[in-house]
């Protein structure tokens, strides 16, 4: 454009500039052109400056590749994961064989001495039935010995406080925590020719159910107040004959080996017919056969305490004296009690 015509729309000539170097602080400029109005002093004149920022370099700038701190993890894990997820699941599963594996030995042996100690059962029952027809000693010694065959090969078990046993001929009401299944074996090695009340549908097992029958068990229905009423009234007829009964006060087996609360049924029997009672605290059976698991039988120990009589004619004050004793042996052996 010429100098005529640049003075006709009154724009100023501008002197040339030298290029500009962009250094680094110009990086982040924006690359278009940018047309600044100022205006000047005279009102007749506008200035009008055109001014260029640099553009961009471009220049690339290399990131240093990152590393995820967990991708050396995950390859450690994967390279090792297999192997170990295979040792892991093998030793879970030869853990859960061993327990499973003592199970069928427990019931094999339980089963095979059943079949000829209840034959031994059949054959003296009608000398017991004639000369003793209450307490059934011979029937008892047997089902020691039936028991006693099928727990040795598979746990130990012992005795404290023997010497608070009452004499044999002495009837009382023996009273203990239910734990395990394995509850009746533990006890019947004791000794003692008692009565235990069990539920009746388990006379219809074979064999076992046919033997605790010739023994003299007390059948109960727990649901039916009739049922419990009768249980009753034959233990004081046992009681009074010279027999012992045998009673769980918590009346089921407890799910995670803590002291249920105590029934009364088994303090009345004795507050009423003047016997003793007996409290016997059991150690480690839930924890070999637990409840839900009686397919299992894990390694362990057992132990039977025997507590010092009880006297009175208060079925309440026994009741909480039988149980203050078991439950401060729990407590001592890591036991939870309600």
């Amino acid at each position: 454009m010429g100098t005529m015509t640049r003075s006709l729309l009154g724009l100023k000539t501008l002197p040339s500039f030298a290029p500009l170097n962009c250094g680094p602080a110009s990086r982040n400029a924006v690359s278009s052109p940018v047309l600044m109005v100022a205006g000047g002093r005279s009102n007749s004149q506008v200035d009008r400056i055109l001014r260029f920022r640099c553009p961009t370099p471009g220049i690339p700038i290399r990131k240093r590749p990152t590393v995820q701190r967990d991708t050396v993890a995950r390859s450690a894990i994967a390279v090792s994961g297999p192997a170990d997820a295979a040792a892991s699941s093998v030793t879970g599963s030869e853990f859960q064989l061993v327990p499973r594996i003592r199970g069928i030995c427990f019931y094999s042996v339980t089963a095979v001495a059943a079949i000829f100690l209840f034959a031994a059962m059949v054959v003296v029952h009608p000398f017991v039935v004639l000369f003793d027809r209450y307490r059934r000693r011979a029937h008892h010694l047997i089902a020691r010995i039936w028991a006693t065959m099928t727990i040795i090969p598979l746990y130990k078990f012992e005795f404290e406080g023997t010497e608070n046993l009452p004499p044999q001929d002495t009837p009382a009401v023996y009273v203990s925590n239910h734990q395990s299944f394995l509850d009746i074996y533990t006890l019947l090695t004791l000794g003692r020719s008692f009565k235990f009340i069990s539920k009746r549908s388990i006379f219809l097992f074979p064999i076992v159910g046919w033997a605790m029958f010739l023994m003299g068990v007390i059948p109960l229905r727990r649901l039916d107040s009739r049922s419990q009423l009768d249980c009753l009234k034959r233990c004081m007829e046992f009681v009074k004959e010279g027999a012992s009964v045998f009673f769980f006060p918590e009346g089921t087996r407890s799910k995670d080996g803590v002291l249920g609360a105590f029934k009364k049924g088994a303090f009345s029997v004795a507050a009423k017919a003047g016997v003793p009672v007996v409290p016997i605290t059991l150690i480690g059976t839930g924890r070999i056969m637990p409840r839900g698991k009686e397919g299992i039988l894990n390694s362990g120990s057992v132990k039977i305490v025997i507590h010092k009589t009880l006297d009175g004619k208060d079925a309440d004050k026994l009741c909480n004296e039988a149980r203050d004793a078991i439950a401060r042996t729990l407590l001592l052996h890591g036991y939870g009690v309600h």
